[in-house]
């Protein structure tokens, strides 16, 4: 049996989704796509547009055959947390065979390069971040300033400035601290840039596809705009579940943000990851000219911080994800359980194999977690949290039942 592992976000799922799970599969010849899929809370520091249930489900139909939830603190960090816990989380299971990713540049050998640099970080790499936060440069600027000056590989460089490599190069280098057994392949990036808003026929990006959600609020589904961007297999289910279950935007938390930035002071903010002495004052002085979750972070982002970083910090206050559990969960090994949010029917075999080989506990009911460890248990708290407070919000903004994590059922197809 081969296993090619996706780490991904389906936010929402769109063509370019399918594309890498059907060229994952051609370029390893795996038997079994496992994907690695962030819950109700997203990388960039922000709610899902969709419920994860809804999103694994549209994996399954486009051919995985299990979908497992990256736990929430991770799901919402920073590229290095997100890249490190998902390769742990597949290095745990035992039978992943490689990694598949997309990026904007395909030069495997530059990319282990610019992996092993950011892995050692030699001197030559720490005195030119150093000099280029000292710039005032946001940190994902002075990375990349940084390593231009170390690699000096004209050729390459450029794309040092695409999220979609420098999180794969993330990838390469948790495979290389981990001292990982699986391999990794790359599919190019086709179609719409990463933050392209424009839709763009076939192949648009999930932040265009979301643009358009946002403009759409209050009309009805918009098909004649997707039905060239969503797989034909998503049109039925989304349709039959916008206004009722989606879509979820940043500012439909903006109430329950400022009640949690009330509660916090400057002293107690710098508790919660991320979050500088700095960053913390900034914060607890424009509090009172808080309006709206989108319109805070555009307030209070400086040119050494950016949109998205700040974003996440306000979901870390949100959700409660402090520093010192994050710490604690990534030295005790990052992903403490796999909990399975889909499976394929037609292909029970995975699951049998997982079951065999995983060092991890296997979560397919919340029932289950009392054989988890303390900190498994803690993990797993913030999970079901942030996903409570998710559905609540669901249920506010259309009216429909409240279901708890617990009443949920696994994604099955």
């Amino acid at each position: 049996m081969k296993i090619v592992g996706l780490i991904t976000e389906y936010n929402p799922f769109h063509n370019g989704h399918l594309y890498h799970i059907e060229k994952a599969k051609e370029i390893t010849g795996a038997d079994h796509v496992l994907v690695v899929m962030s819950g109700d809370f997203v990388q960039r520091g922000a709610p899902a547009l969709m419920p994860k249930y809804i999103r694994a489900r549209m994996a399954l139909l486009a051919g995985a055959s299990v979908v497992i939830e990256l736990p929430v603190c991770f799901a919402c960090a920073s590229a290095e947390y997100f890249a490190s816990a998902s390769v742990s989380l597949l290095n745990k299971l035992n039978c992943v065979d490689s990694i598949c990713f997309g990026s904007e540049c395909e030069d495997r050998e530059f990319l282990e390069r610019t992996a092993q640099i950011m892995a050692e970080e030699p001197a030559e790499h720490k005195e030119h971040l150093r000099r280029a936060l000292k710039k005032g440069l946001s940190f994902p600027l002075a990375r990349q300033e940084a390593l231009k000056a170390v690699l000096k590989d004209v050729n390459y460089t450029d794309y040092l400035k695409y999220p979609n490599t420098i999180l794969g190069i993330e990838y390469i280098k948790a495979l290389i601290t981990q001292k990982s057994s699986m391999d990794f392949h790359i599919v190019r990036r086709i179609g719409s840039g990463y933050h392209d808003s424009a839709l763009k026929e076939g192949l648009s990006s999930a932040s265009a596809i979301r643009k358009l959600f946002t403009l759409e609020e209050g009309s009805g589904f918009p098909e004649s705009f997707l039905k060239d961007q969503i797989p034909s297999f998503c049109i039925t289910a989304l349709k039959n579940e916008y206004h009722r279950l989606y879509p979820v935007f940043a500012d439909d938390f903006s109430l329950l943000l400022k009640y949690r930035l009330l509660s916090e002071g400057p002293d107690t903010l710098t508790n919660y990851l991320d979050i500088t002495p700095e960053l913390a004052n900034r914060i607890s002085n424009h509090v009172s000219d808080f309006f709206s979750f989108s319109q805070f972070c555009s307030l209070i982002k400086t040119k050494d911080m950016t949109y998205t970083r700040i974003s996440r910090c306000l979901i870390h206050i949100l959700l409660n994800i402090t520093g010192e559990a994050v710490s604690g969960f990534r030295d005790k090994g990052f992903c403490l359980y796999a909990r399975i949010l889909g499976l394929r029917k037609d292909k029970q075999d995975v699951l049998s194999c997982m079951k065999r080989t995983s060092c991890i506990p296997l979560v397919t009911k919340l029932s289950q977690a009392g054989n988890l460890t303390p900190a498994g248990r803690a993990l797993l708290s913030q999970d079901i949290a942030a996903s409570n407070l998710y559905e609540s919000v669901i249920t506010d903004k259309f009216k429909t039942p409240y279901l708890s994590d617990y009443q949920h059922q696994i994604v099955s197809i």
